[in-house]
């Protein structure tokens, strides 16, 4: 019975990541309907919690590989590889700037 009440909260809901609040609340719809009581409602709030911020940081890293893969695929320089660049154009700078004192 838990786990079609976790299903359907989170089908009902309709959303990835469920909010604490509004899994409390509809929570507190079944108690008042008899239909858990409230350490089975804790349970259930925990749990549905728990999966929508699992799911949540799941499709974060999914998005974060996706954007990872276009951008080498569209052949972006990276902050690193700029850093490094602007460090060896800084090194050769100063190699100049002390060849032309000599």
């Amino acid at each position: 019975m838990i786990d079609t009440i976790k299903k359907a909260l989170l089908a009902g809901l309709g959303a990835t990541v469920i909010t604490a609040e509004r899994v409390e609340q509809a929570m507190g719809d079944l108690i008042e309907k008899g239909k858990l009581n409230a350490e089975e409602a804790r349970e259930v709030a925990n749990n549905v919690v728990e999966q929508g911020k699992e799911e949540w940081e799941n499709s974060r890293q999914e998005l974060a590989e996706t954007m990872n893969d276009f951008l080498k695929e569209a052949n972006v320089a990276t902050r690193d590889a700029l850093s490094e660049l602007s460090k060896r154009i800084d090194d050769l700078e100063e190699r100049l700037a002390a060849k032309a004192e000599d």
